[in-house]
This record gives structure tokens, sequence and C-alpha cells, in this order.
């Protein structure tokens, strides 16, 4: 995008547009058409779609690539060694130009609204204003979190501004905060009108969310430059901000205030099956908004777009599931994942599958080391069947209401202690517990303090939210990537060997076919447990996959989770193409090279 629009004479000349900007930002629906514009940047071929979404989460210690090779390009994103020459990200249309197309558009959008749009005494153009404001932050929060420090570029662009450098992403959390603050009285509750009851539109509870969710970032840890050193090469050192606006004071009660007023507008709410709920994800059933639905914001791919199960479907090679190519699997949950779950939680089974479609179309156990995301699956797609191409038009979840509750637990915890949070964890841990709700109020009831409490909600989000990738971002904010990266090691060389938690498991497993002949039902066996009757035995599941290649559970696979230091490579470097065309303007810091 530098590149393509470094020619004075493009940026300033007018456009021989059969409509001028008065008559554009004037009308509702030329209006709402730019809206679709900037939206247009996700669906990009290198953007969200192909390079973003499948590439920015993990490895974190709930989910990891599963593919692991090392030197591939995509082995080292996974694994903390992307560099500026990676051949996945290294492009001129890669994902960093082609958000900052969206957030061009949003420049104009907003700058149009502002000067034509009459947005004080109509609604539906402050509807407007209010969506290209809440667009223009999210694409911000996503830099940040990739890259950290990134230009702040909140006007369009001339000929003079073309070229700039990196600013403080304090600059930039300050403005989409401000941005956001203005917005949310702009936007509807979901449901309450015709756009704000489709979650590929912007509603007010997910711009309430959406603030929050920044709110935590910006008074978290993270990789930080010293003050005035952006863009200098600085190496950095994980620290709180030192800006006196971006204080957890400051923020914390803001965002709660948000949050309360999200849950207390009864716009949204939990689904009440968890199971449910994504088979409805997965038939692209999931646009509707309003206080029966969980969802709040999808990435608005049309049916021929996105690479979600592409990429992170249970993986298949079955002629009537992928149509007879291998699809998904690309990632899942870490091996040990799955004993994390309680016995009672029904989210285990959605959520970590360890079983794979053949090209025959049965279905047969994957091995230890390699579990997919049960979240997404083709055998789900049953209203618009995956035909085999390289998009299926899923429409990736930014923002669910289990997410507001887990971070008003999160910040009441912070602000007044846990009693008051309780009410708010409370409520997705019975739905994950349905059936067994009493287990659920014990558990929550049971937590005593402050610390237990933030505990608590860490194992939460882990439960609530694999496969998700809202991990890595959580343990960078709360100082715990490389401790729990560390822990995830241990523990998965742990359940290789059967010691420690896992020293009841036998290695062996039974199997039995799902009613619906579209699942397997696993049970690890241990000593003096039940054998399922009529399940298949396979021996040595466990104790047979000892360093052994195939199974994607070897040593160097397992050490692979990362290869440099997560904590000085928590986020990606500016890659050469973008340097290039910046002219000079952007550099790396963290210990990047520059060109």
């Amino acid at each position: 995008m530098l590149s393509a629009l470094s020619c004075e004479k493009i940026l300033d000349t007018k456009s021989p547009s059969a409509f001028d900007a008065a008559t554009v930002y004037a009308n509702y629906s030329l209006t709402e058409g730019t809206i679709f514009g900037i939206t247009e940047a996700f669906c990009e071929v290198n953007s969200y779609r192909g390079r973003f979404l499948p590439w920015y989460g993990f490895n974190t210690d709930v989910e990891w690539y599963n593919t692991y090779k090392p030197g591939d390009g995509k082995s080292d994103i996974a694994a903390y060694d992307c560099l500026p020459n990676n051949s996945q990200l290294n492009l001129s249309n890669g994902p960093f130009p082609l958000m900052y197309m969206g957030i061009e558009r949003a420049n104009l959008v907003i700058e149009g609204l502002r000067e034509y749009g009459n947005t004080a005494e109509r609604a539906d153009m402050a509807y407007l204003l209010g969506e290209a404001l809440t667009l223009r932050a999210m694409i911000y929060y996503d830099l940040t979190k990739a890259w950290g420090d990134v230009p702040a570029r909140f006007e369009s662009l001339t000929s003079e501004t073309i070229y700039a450098p990196k600013d403080s992403r304090d600059v930039i959390y300050k403005q989409i905060l401000a941005d956001l603050d203005e917005a949310i009285p702009y936007l509807p509750y979901p449901g309450a009108t015709a756009a704000t009851s489709r979650t590929d539109r912007i509603n007010k509870v997910f711009a309430e969310g959406l603030y929050a969710r920044i709110a935590l970032a910006a008074s978290g840890y993270a990789l930080r430059p010293d003050d005035g050193k952006v863009g200098t090469g600085d190496l950095g050192t994980i620290r709180l901000t030192n800006d006196s606006e971006l204080q957890k004071s400051v923020l914390y009660p803001k965002a709660l205030a948000y949050l309360k007023d999200a849950i207390a507008s009864g716009s949204a709410s939990l689904e009440s099956d968890y199971r449910d709920m994504w088979y409805k994800f997965n038939n692209m059933d999931n646009l509707a908004a309003g206080p029966k639905y969980e969802t709040l914001y999808v990435i608005p791919f049309g049916a021929g777009r996105g690479r979600w199960n592409f990429t992170f479907a249970i993986n298949s090679e079955g002629a009537s599931i992928s149509n007879g190519v291998s699809r998904g699997g690309d990632a899942g949950p870490l091996p040990t994942m799955y004993f994390k779950y309680g016995a009672g939680d029904q989210r285990r089974d959605i959520t970590c599958v360890n079983y794979k479609w053949n090209k025959d179309n049965t279905i047969e156990p994957a091995g230890i080391g390699k579990w997919f995301f049960g979240k997404y699956r083709f055998e789900w797609m049953d209203a618009q069947p995956y035909t085999g191409g390289n998009d299926d038009g899923i429409k990736p979840v930014v923002m669910r209401y289990a997410d507001i509750l887990l971070m008003a637990a999160e910040i009441e915890n912070e602000l007044n202690g846990p009693s008051g949070a309780k009410q708010y964890l409370l409520p997705v841990r019975e739905r994950a517990y349905k059936g067994h709700e009493s287990e659920a109020e014990a558990y929550v009831n049971a937590i005593g303090s402050k610390e237990a409490m933030f505990d608590a909600i860490v194992d939460e989000r882990a439960l609530e939210f694999c496969g998700e990738f809202l991990r890595k971002a959580d343990l960078i904010r709360w100082n715990l990537l490389k401790t729990k990266l560390d822990s995830a090691v241990e523990d998965m060389f742990a359940l290789r060997a059967m010691e420690g938690e896992y020293a009841s498991l036998t290695g062996d497993i039974a199997y039995t076919y799902a009613d619906d002949a579209k699942s397997i039902n696993i049970t690890f066996l241990t000593s003096g447990g039940e054998t399922p009757k009529g399940a298949e035995l396979t021996t040595g599941y466990v104790s047979k996959y000892d360093d052994a290649k195939k199974t994607g559970f070897y040593t160097e696979r397992i050490n692979g989770i990362y290869t440099s230091d997560p904590e000085q490579h928590m986020f990606w470097p500016i890659f050469n193409d973008t340097m290039t065309n910046s002219q000079g303007y952007i550099k790396n810091d963290y210990g990047y090279d520059n060109l």
C-alpha cells in the first residue's frame, strides 16, 4: 500500500468519480458502501483471510502448530523465530500494508462523515460513524497485538504524510480508546436495528467489549522499547506503560462500567448449549445478533472467502468430507489440553479432538501427539458443504459474550476482589457443566482470595477460548508467556512418559463410534478403570509413541514450541518489504535486523 500510493499525482489529483465526497457522505446507502470497503480489506488474499488469522495466536500453552519442521517459514512463525525475511509474511501485499489499507479507508469515511454526514441530527449516519471508528480501533488493536509499536495514522494520507516512522503504541491506545468512547453512544445494542441484528455489523456490546479488551492490553505487560526509543532498534524490556492515562486505576473503572452496561442491557447472552453454538458456527448460522445469541462480531467473509476451516478444522482427506483433499489440522490443542478439562465439562470433547478422517471417509484415532480443534468441522458444514477449494466461507468469531463475562470477572476482581467477580465467572462455568451445575457452583464458591480468582480466570479463559486464539495476547499482558510455555513443555513430557498427573494412564485407549457417525468417543484407559462396552482397543497409544516422529510427539517437536526467546520475540518484526517501501522511516526494535 505504501509503495502503491507513493506517487504525489495520485494523492493530490481529484478522482473523476461520479460522486464527490459531499454527495457520498450525506447519503446513508452510499456511505454504507464505504463501510463495506473497510471490511473488504479483511478479505484480501494475504490480509486477515490468508495470513493474519491463520498465523497469529500460537504457540501458547493451549494451542500449537501441528506440523513442525525446523527452518520452515510457517513453523518459524509459530515457534517465535519469525524474522524480517519470513517467506510467509514478507510480502508487498502482506497483512501489515493491507491492514493499513483498511485504516486509510476508515480514515476517509470518518473524515467524510464528520464533514458531510450531519451525525449530530441523523442517528443513522451517527451509527455509520460509530461503525467506522470501531472498525479502525479493531484493526489498530490487531496491529499492536502482532507488531507492538506501529505508525499512528488517524488522518487520510497526503503526499506530505505518506512516509512516517513508528509511534509508541501508547499514542495509538489512547486514540482508539477515545474513539470508542465517542462511538459507543452512536451504536445500538445487538438486535435493536436491522444492521445490529447481524454479527457482521458493529453493535454497542461488541464496541464496549473491544474497549475492555484494549484497556486490558494497554495497561498490561508487554515488551516495550524505552520511552522515546521506539523505532531506534531498542531491545526493549517487558514492563508496564509509564503513561499516566493508561494505568489500571484509570482504565479499569471505565472498562468495567462498559462491561456492566453490556451485561445489564440483556441484548446478548450465553447460548445454553456449547456444542450447538459451534455447530451453527460451521453452518455459517452465526449471523443473527440479539438477546438470544452469544456471538457479538464476526469477520464478514463472503461465501467464497476465508480460510478458517481450511486451516483449523479437524483434519480430513475424505471424499464426502473435504472433497478428497487433505484440509484442516494445521494447528490444534496441545496434547495435554484434553486432560485439563473436568470429566463433566462439555467443552472438552467439543474443543479437543484426537481423530481424523481418512480418504475412504472412515474415522481413526490420530495419535497422542496430533489433536485438532473440534469447534471447527467440515462434517458439520451441512448447509453449505465444503467443496475443496482454498476458501470455505466460515466467518471467524472476533468476540463472544463469554468474553464479556470473563473480562468483567477479571477487572472486578482486580478492583474489588473475588466476591463481585464470582457473578461473572459462574455463568460461564455453569454452561460448561450443563447438567452438573452444582459442581460449577461449588468450584466458584470455593474461590476465597483475589489471587485464587485471578488463577481461576487464567484457567477458565484457557478452557473456554482454546482454538479461538485469544491466549497469546492474554499471556503477554499477564506477563506469563514464557512461564506458561515452559510449563507446557514439562507437562507434555510428563504425558508422554505417563508420569505425574498422568501416572494413572495405562497407555491404551478405547473408542466407540458416535450415533451420528460423524465422530468417535475416545477413552484414555486408566489403571483400574472400566473399558466402555463394545469399544475397540488400541494398545500402547501413549507409551509406544516415545520419540516416534510420525506421531508429532517427538522430543524435537515438543521443545520446538519455541526456538527463540518468546519474550524477546512476542511480536512479529516489521518485514523487509515494508521497511524498503517506507523509504527508511520504519525500523525494527526488539533485536530484529534492519535493512
